[in-house]
């Protein structure tokens, strides 16, 4: 029997040979309305850029497709209820990505705080300039505190990494946790007392606008406010105003409401590093990404568990 794959993805070598030693049917398509109109397929490879709702997954199971396998940990671009409902499994990619994602988090940290990129701006204008005592003063990491929103893989790598910077780390959650170093708080207080905070939470109906008007007007004139997570997580309406008002002192963002368009104005500020999406993107790291992906696809073909089903 020959399995028949369809895939928005381009597939590293190691993945698709995977594919190749089992004689897989590959079908590669440009974006879900191509998946949409194959038949016969038995999985659909997508990324978190292809919206797979309720009437691409209908189509889907009339074509008598069996497995979404998700390139990338969050999953908010699928409709898995429906797709349980019509007895598709939704794969995702977690663990794999990281430390590229705690990376990156770092990184806009760290080019916020010491205004790298702004300064990078100012030298590639040939404007003239020379060093002075308050030059562009930034601001250290050691002994602030670091407020993370969702404590999973990501976060908890992101809190490694931030002590190591001499930063104190503080975070919420609504079951008791106990984990050393780590100082659990109310999510409102959270907000209100951290120098930074970074958000690491998937989007849901509860995270959507998590950070609004009223939230940002709670932090400290001097936080900054990091997003590596979901950009509709951030109200960015409200945050152009905030970082225009001096609400908060700066923000780096990786991820966007509408990506990849940007709120009006917010392209305009100085006090803002954007970054298009980069949290995952290393060679090694997209790589085991597609490979995960393609061994849930490789499993469901020789009858095996999956490796990382999501449950509804």
């Amino acid at each position: 029997m020959t399995f028949r794959i369809g895939s928005t993805v381009v597939l590293p070598a190691r993945s698709m040979a995977r594919l190749e030693d089992l004689g897989v049917d590959l079908v590669p398509v440009e974006s879900v309305s191509g998946l949409t109109a194959l038949t016969n397929i038995d999985a659909a490879i997508v990324t978190i850029t292809d919206p797979v709702g309720a009437e691409a997954v209908a189509a889907l199971r009339d074509a008598g497709t069996r497995l979404i396998a998700n390139v990338g940990v969050g999953y908010n671009n699928i409709d898995v209820s429906t797709a349980a409902a019509a007895g598709i499994t939704v794969t995702n990619t977690p663990d794999v990505l990281t430390d590229a994602t705690a990376d990156i988090t770092m990184a806009l940290l760290l080019d916020t705080t010491r205004r790298v990129t702004e300064g990078d701006r100012l030298v590639r204008s040939g404007k003239p300039w020379s060093w002075a005592f308050d030059f562009m003063w930034g601001s250290s990491l050691a002994g602030k505190r670091l407020g993370i929103v969702g404590y999973g893989r990501i976060g908890e790598a992101v809190a490694h990494r931030a002590r190591a910077f001499g930063m104190t780390v503080a975070s919420s959650s609504r079951r008791p946790r106990t984990e050393p170093d780590v100082e659990w708080t109310s999510l409102d207080r959270l907000f209100a007392e951290s120098d930074v905070v970074s958000l690491h939470c998937p989007l849901t109906d509860d995270t959507r606008h998590l950070v609004d008007a009223a939230r940002l007007r709670s932090m400290k004139k001097t936080a900054v406010l990091i997003n590596t997570a979901r950009g509709p997580v951030v109200d960015e309406a409200a945050l152009v105003d905030a970082l225009r008002a001096g609400t908060i002192g700066a923000a780096g963002l990786d991820v966007y409401e509408h990506e990849p368009l940007l709120a009006p104005g917010l392209a305009e500020l100085a006090n803002v590093t954007l970054a298009p999406h980069l949290g995952s993107a290393t060679r090694e790291t997209r790589e085991a990404m597609a490979d995960l992906a393609v061994r849930n696809v490789v499993a469901l073909c020789l009858g095996a568990d999956l490796l990382t089903p999501i449950a509804v």
